[in-house]
């Protein structure tokens, strides 16, 4: 039983930092661990997160399914991102997350992630992610759209096995078609499900418990081994889409 809950902790706080890592409303670090957060600042942040994040859930679901407001991937595509002077090759599955996937082809397409360090690696006392994607550098921040004036946000998306269009805006039990297996890619979020924004992470293990919670949006195809050296600190010297931009659809 000790053996048992010890584990379930070490999942908890993997989850906690994940979850703090999301977007920049979020004033405490997502380096910071949950056993070191304070309950006032957890309080602050839950309470602007769910005041911001409400206000875009309400504007989102009045688009859902369509999105005309966002980018989509109608298809697949290819992103070779270089780090360490090797190159990870991520198929983008824009056929099961068409707005997850679209969000980030356009990020990378932009040049936004050129030069962004990679600002959290877990691999004690189990491989868990490295994370990046934060202009910041510090787990806050997120991309700001020149279009709105504000920081882009996107809606969770889920395609549940089985079911024809994705779920949106919560997060659901069933199985996913795109599931946390090793070498997954997906979007980190703060506490609010229509959070995320430009901080996407790498699974380094199969991580069944987070399905349902968080948008896995593709794999890595080749190049894990370049992922499994990554360092807190090291730089995204580029990335660009090399198949499937014919996909891509801007925001209408």
């Amino acid at each position: 039983m000790r053996f048992k809950f010890s584990q379930f902790l070490v999942i908890l706080l993997m989850i906690s930092g994940l979850v703090l890592g999301g977007c920049a409303t979020e004033q405490v670090s997502s380096e910071t661990s949950a056993a070191s957060t304070t309950t006032s600042e957890l309080t602050t942040t839950n309470s602007e997160s769910i005041a911001q994040a409400k206000t875009v859930s309400e504007n989102k679901r009045e688009k859902i399914p369509g999105m005309k407001n966002l980018p989509r991937l109608e298809g697949k595509a290819t992103v070779e991102m270089k780090v360490n002077g090797s190159t990870i090759t991520i198929e983008v599955d824009g056929d099961n997350a068409p707005v997850t996937a679209g969000n980030f082809v356009e990020l990378v397409d932009k040049g936004f992630y050129d030069g962004l360090k990679f600002h959290r690696v877990v691999r004690d006392p189990d491989p868990f992610v490295v994370q990046g994607g934060d202009p910041l550098g510090n787990g806050t921040g997120g991309y700001l759209d020149p279009n709105i004036g504000t920081e882009r946000r996107i809606p969770l998306e889920i395609k549940i096995d089985g079911e024809d269009q994705p779920t949106y805006s919560k997060t659901v039990k069933k199985k996913p078609v795109l599931t946390h297996k090793l070498g997954a890619v997906a979007m980190a979020r703060s506490q609010m499900p229509d959070s995320a924004s430009s901080q996407f992470y790498f699974a380094l293990a199969d991580l069944a418990f987070l399905d349902g919670s968080y948008a896995v949006f593709g794999y890595v195809t080749q190049g894990f081994d370049v992922v499994s050296k990554i360092q807190q600190g090291d730089t995204i010297e580029s990335a660009k889409v090399t198949e499937g931009i014919d996909n891509f659809k801007a925001a209408q």
